[in-house]
């Protein structure tokens, strides 16, 4: 109840304040688990993302925010959960496989933190390792545009990827870090689509 009452509010504020297109939405799965991973170019891309997306989402959030007085409480509320980065956050991954094998669908930035001047950042290797343990797929999406009155914002959601050959395998980190950097290239081809 919670949760739909802070999405309604955030849409509608996102829909007066800005010019947001959604392509894509038909990939996002209906129901099931999968991993939905986005670009990270602002603070407010998990509010604005999550709310025009067709399912309830949990997020996975730096640390550092459960303890803001009011938004601390708020992300717990609609669902969050904090991991630690700068370290591979065992509880953290824990927690992704645990929501996932309960059908629910993962919102992983796997850039790791917000990109101040828009470039795409190397993924981290944890967003392959989470796919391949709970053997789920991987939607790519890319947030393009500005955050500001009036400016056009694009979240543009890509096909499926799917990781089947390596479910079940011992996989390295070289190995998990070259997945990962593949489903961030696929991310920032989605951003690279003209929203003019």
């Amino acid at each position: 109840m919670f949760y739909n009452i802070v999405k309604f509010l955030i849409k509608i504020i996102a829909i007066i304040l800005l010019k947001i297109e959604i392509k894509g939405i038909q990939n996002i799965p209906k129901e099931g688990p999968c991993i939905l991973c986005f670009n990270h170019i602002s603070t407010l891309d998990p509010p604005v993302a999550g709310v025009f997306m067709p399912r309830q989402l949990t997020f996975m959030a730096k640390e550092e925010l459960f303890h803001v007085p009011i938004l601390g409480p708020a992300i717990k509320a609609l669902g969050a959960f904090p991991v630690k980065r700068g370290a591979g956050d065992i509880a953290a991954i824990k927690n992704s496989l645990n929501i996932l094998n309960k059908g629910k669908a993962l919102v992983i930035f796997p850039e790791g933190t917000r990109s101040k001047t828009g470039e795409v950042k190397q993924a981290k290797p944890g967003i392959a390792l989470i796919a391949t343990k709970a053997q789920v797929p991987v939607i790519p999406i890319g947030i393009s545009g500005k955050y500001k009155l009036f400016h056009k914002l694009l979240i543009n959601i890509g096909t499926p990827i799917f990781l089947e050959e390596y479910y079940g395998k011992k996989l390295s980190i070289e190995e998990l870090q070259k997945i990962s950097n593949s489903i961030m290239n696929e991310i920032k081809q989605l951003m690279e689509v003209d929203n003019s």
